[in-house]
Parts: C-alpha cells; sequence; structure tokens
C-alpha cells in the first residue's frame, strides 16, 4: 500500500483517525531520558512511530543519565520531579543507579542513588502497579492477567543505618503534638561488629492503595490477595486489617456478584509471604492479583517476570497523589538499561532488544495524559477529539506490535535466533502500524455481505424430518460431523480431496 498516497487522498479525518498530514498536538507530559540500550530503542519509536503522527513539542524532556545528574549536582532530578507534580503523566526510560566502579568508569564526583526514592516521596507515592503483559495467541507463562500493588513507600529502601560495636541501643519516639516521648525498642549489642538498621512504614495512604487495587481487581475481574508476614512481623498486622476493612465495606458484595471469590471461601483471604511465593509458581492459570508491603513487592514481582517469561513482560507504574486529589502516574518498563545489549552495540554488533515493556509504559503514560487534559477541560470537544486519536494510536500500536510478534517477526527472545535485530523489528512495527493506521481512514463502511433470502414454499417438511431422523443415527436430535460427513457421502455430494502439488502447498501456507 502507498501510504503516503492514500493519506493525502483521505484528509476528512474522523476523530480517532491519524494522518502523518496532520498532526496531532499530543497532550503535555514528563518525558525522562536514561541511557544505554533502552534510550537508543526508545529514541528510535519515539522517531518513527509517534513523530509522524504528533507535536511532541509540549512534552518537557529531563536527561537522568549519570552524567547530566553529575553536570547539574542532581538539579535535574528535583527539576524533573517538580514538572511531574504540576503535569502528572510521566514516562520514564530505566536510568542508571551507578555503582563504585561505574563511578569512576564515568568520571562521576561522587555516587548518586537511585532516582525512584526521591520520586516517589515527591509525587506522594501510593502503589506501584505491576501486572503481567499478554499477547493473544503467544504462551508467555501465566495464562490471564496477574495484577500486583506494591506499597510505594517505606520499608528497608528509605533505611537509617550505621555500623557501631558493643552498646545499649535505643529507638525513641518524640511525638509532633509535644506529648512525652518514648522508647519503642531498647536493646543491648553484645557483638563487636553491628549494623542497626531503622525504617518506618507510612500507613496512611494504605487506604488508598486499598481501593486503587480493588477496583482495578474488579474492572479486570481478577481475585485479590493481601500478603504479609504478619505471624512474625507483628507490625504488619494493620496492612491486612485496613485492606480487609476497605475491601469489607466497600467491595466484598460486588466481587461476590462477579463470583470472583468462589475460589476462596467468599472471603478476601491474606496469604505469608513464604506461601505466596509458591503460589505464584503454581498459580499459572492467572487471573489473581496480589497487594503487598514495599519490600515483599519488590521480590514477590521480580518472581512474577520469572514466571512470565523475564521482566519484559511486566508493567511497572508508579501511582500517586497530588495536593488536589488528581492522581500522578509515572510509567516505566520493569527492567534496566540492559548493558551487555548496549556494549555490544557500541562494538557494531546486532542487537535484538524486544522494547515491549517500553512501549506499554509510552502507552499508558500518553493515555493518562489524554485523560488529564480532557478531565482538566470539561466540555472541550477539541481535546475530547485529541483523546479519542491518542487512545486509537496507542490501541493501534499495541496492535501492530503484537501482531509482530504473532507472525513470528518478534525479536530474538521471542522467535529465536532468526528473530529480528532491535532496528528490524522497529522497522516492521511502524510498517504494520502505518498501514493499520491508512485502512481505518476509509470513509466508507464496506458493504454487508449475506445469502438472499430462498423460497420455501415448496418444501415438503415432512420428508425433510424423514431424512433428519435418517441420519441422525443417535437420536439426539443433532447432526454431529461424523453424522454430516455420512450423510453427504451417500447422497453423492462430499467434497473430495485434490490430490496434486498445488493443492498441499496452497494449503501448507
Amino acid at each position: 500500500i502507498d501510504t503516503d498516497t492514500f493519506y493525502r487522498s483521505n484528509s476528512n479525518l474522523s476523530d480517532g483517525t491519524l494522518s502523518p498530514n496532520e498532526k496531532v498536538v499530543a497532550p503535555s507530559m514528563v518525558y525522562i531520558a536514561g541511557e544505554e540500550m533502552t534510550h537508543h530503542a526508545c529514541n528510535l519509536f519515539v522517531k518513527q512511530w509517534i513523530d509522524p503522527f504528533f507535536d511532541t513539542s509540549g512534552w518537557e524532556h529531563f536527561d537522568l543519565s549519570c552524567k547530566s545528574r553529575d553536570q547539574s549536582d542532581d538539579k535535574v532530578l528535583h527539576d524533573a520531579v517538580a514538572a511531574g507534580t504540576r503535569i502528572r503523566a510521566i514516562f520514564k526510560e530505566p536510568t542508571i543507579t551507578p555503582n563504585a566502579l561505574q563511578v569512576k568508569e564515568m568520571g562521576l564526583s561522587k555516587s548518586f542513588g537511585s532516582p525512584n526514592g526521591a520520586m516517589r516521596k515527591g509525587w506522594n507515592g501510593i502503589t506501584i502497579s505491576r501486572d503481567t503483559i499478554h499477547i493473544e495467541g503467544i504462551d508467555l507463562g501465566y495464562k490471564n492477567p496477574v495484577y500486583f500493588e506494591r506499597h510505594a513507600v517505606g520499608g528497608e529502601y528509605a533505611a537509617g543505618w550505621n555500623s557501631v560495636g558493643k552498646g545499649t541501643l535505643l529507638t525513641t519516639y518524640l511525638p509532633q503534638d509535644g506529648t512525652d516521648p518514648f522508647i519503642v525498642d531498647k536493646r543491648e549489642l553484645t557483638d563487636d561488629n553491628n549494623v542497626v538498621v531503622v525504617y518506618h512504614n507510612p500507613y496512611d495512604n494504605v487506604k488508598e492503595l486499598a481501593h486503587l487495587f480493588f477496583k482495578r481487581c474488579l474492572e479486570g475481574n481478577i481475585t485479590p490477595y493481601i500478603v504479609t508476614k504478619k505471624t512474625v512481623f507483628k507490625w504488619q498486622e494493620g496492612f491486612w486489617a485496613s485492606m480487609k476493612d476497605i475491601f469489607d465495606e466497600d467491595y466484598k458484595e460486588d466481587f461476590v456478584k462477579a463470583g470472583l471469590m468462589e475460589k476462596c471461601g467468599g472471603e478476601l483471604q491474606h496469604l505469608i509471604s513464604d506461601a505466596a511465593t509458591m503460589q505464584l509458581i503454581r498459580w499459572t492459570d492467572g487471573g489473581f492479583g496480589m497487594a503487598a508491603h514495599n519490600y515483599d513487592g519488590d521480590m514477590l514481582t521480580d518472581q512474577i517476570a520469572q514466571v512470565h517469561r523475564s521482566p519484559g513482560f511486566i508493567t511497572s507504574n508508579l501511582v500517586g497523589k497530588a495536593s488536589d486529589g488528581t492522581l500522578i502516574k509515572e510509567f516505566e518498563a520493569s527492567h534496566g538499561t540492559v548493558t551487555d545489549l548496549w556494549l555490544a552495540h557500541l562494538a557494531g554488533k546486532e542487537t535484538s532488544l524486544n522494547p515491549l515493556g517500553l512501549v506499554e509504559a509510552m502507552i499508558g503514560a500518553m493515555q493518562h495524559a489524554a485523560t488529564l487534559e480532557v478531565e482538566a477541560n470539561p466540555g472541550d470537544k477539541e481535546k475530547e477529539v485529541v483523546k479519542a486519536k491518542v487512545m486509537n494510536f496507542t490501541e493501534t500500536l499495541r496492535k501492530a506490535m503484537h501482531n509482530t510478534f504473532r507472525y513470528g517477526q518478534g525479536t530474538r527472545d521471542m522467535s529465536g535466533p532468526s528473530g529480528y535485530t532491535t532496528e528490524d523489528f522497529i522497522d516492521k512495527v511502524e510498517w504494520r502500524l502505518k498501514r493499520y493506521l491508512a485502512a481505518q481512514l476509509d470513509e466508507e463502511e464496506p458493504p454487508s455481505l449475506s445469502e438472499p433470502p430462498r423460497k420455501v414454499t415448496d418444501v415438503c417438511h415432512e420428508s425433510v424430518a424423514v431424512l433428519f431422523d435418517k441420519y441422525d443415527v443417535d437420536s439426539d436430535g443433532k447432526i454431529d460431523m461424523d453424522e454430516f460427513t455420512n450423510m453427504l457421502i451417500k447422497m453423492g455430494v462430499a467434497p473430495m480431496k485434490e490430490v496434486n502439488k498445488d493443492t498441499a502447498e496452497r494449503w501448507s501456507k
């Protein structure tokens, strides 16, 4: 198909269709760039898939590569967080948290911490939603979707620590309201070498996490479970209690009506984290969701990724909340920068990076940005048209990418040694995407073809009934395939095989 000619001849576009001759102004969002192989892949698909159809000048870009963070003394990170707070739709490429060796190799002035902590704090993080990605017709691990909510704050990730010797360790709480302080924990350290770690889990937003989790599960026909280690870690009881209270009060009736609680006795079930690790391996039919604390969520979703082929087939979406209650959503892939492929690329070797997780993140960010724009401008028809175009484009992009995998034209992790390279796969999806979008520009619906009605006035229904009974040999009121075949043979109208090379070749394709 000559797509350029086709687009030029179809300029009267309906709400959802797109043309490279009439670029759509993409709703504002924050684009956080990373580095290495994933940065290379993102540059390619933005240029080849998105730029032909959208004016992205309203996207605010921030370079969170190690060198950029070093040169700005991490001001770029603070600017990115501020922009995300303001715009509330964020796409983030994988970034590097440099270790001591990388600090030296890159010539950095210091070791920079992960930007994720600053983002989760700055955006009032509630949860990190990590779900399995599925391609119809391709077995990836779980047959049906698996949802996961990982509490976005607290736990070991923000822990304070120090190395100490023998002595007494006091953990003291000083109330903000001026009431008397008290000792939370006191212990005697008898070893010469100790590591002391202090952390807490903020629970104010657990109810918001619960609502997000249960709403998503209900919409996706997913059975929910709550995971803690509360039998040993008694302090985790509050997480389970809050989740169960919200479920029983606001969601239980709807889940029961939907038949989603049959497999767990009609009640919200709690899983000890040890048991959850085993069930993740056993429940390969999918159709379940789990919510857990920050660290447990991190570990368990890594296990889900392994069952479901790799981290490239898992989403990772941070959900936070602005001061006015609007949800802030940041979308990224759940894997890293893929250093080994980047080194191969720099050496001039072929690479084959599967961008599925990156593209799902981009789709999520673009859709959220369009939704926010409509919500901020109620009744604005132009904004509604832009949202329709964004939704159509992103769904068509997903279809084009999934079909490319289905047709055996995927990257080598999916299609074996004969699979496409990074660049060739992106080229192939571009070709298919433009074909699909061009086909949508047909102004006229294709005619609906049906067999014309036949006159039945001369048919002898009694004779038809006799024939039916003759060939319905098991008298079950139906003619199955064997009976139907036998009937056609006896009537002399059964289609016969054409035994020749051309026919065999035709049916083999």
